[in-house]
């Protein structure tokens, strides 16, 4: 997804009433999110839907990320020989 552009990506919401389904093409073919006014201020963002699931999926994963550094500064981590001795050992048993 790429950023917004400030002189192409904004549109009042009667522009994009007016003009939708050319409005929708032009995101999914572009990649841009589209910004929605009303009453001059910014209202809505609109994406494509594989770039949002993309952005979700960024999200998450930096959450997990974060979620794993706290944890390895709680002390609750496993240490990478512990975790291959067991791995081998499961794996020693299959």
């Amino acid at each position: 997804m790429k950023r917004v552009q400030l002189d192409k990506d904004i549109q009042p919401l009667s522009e994009f009433r007016a003009n939708a389904a050319s409005m929708i093409e032009k995101i999914k073919t572009e990649h841009r999110p589209l910004v929605i006014t009303q009453h001059g201020k910014s209202s809505a963002v609109l994406l494509d839907v594989g770039d949002y699931e993309q952005m979700i999926d960024t999200i998450e994963l930096l959450q997990e990320i974060n979620q794993a550094r706290q944890e390895i500064e709680d002390g609750k981590g496993v240490e990478h020989e512990k975790v291959m001795s067991s791995l081998k050992e499961r794996l020693g048993k299959v």
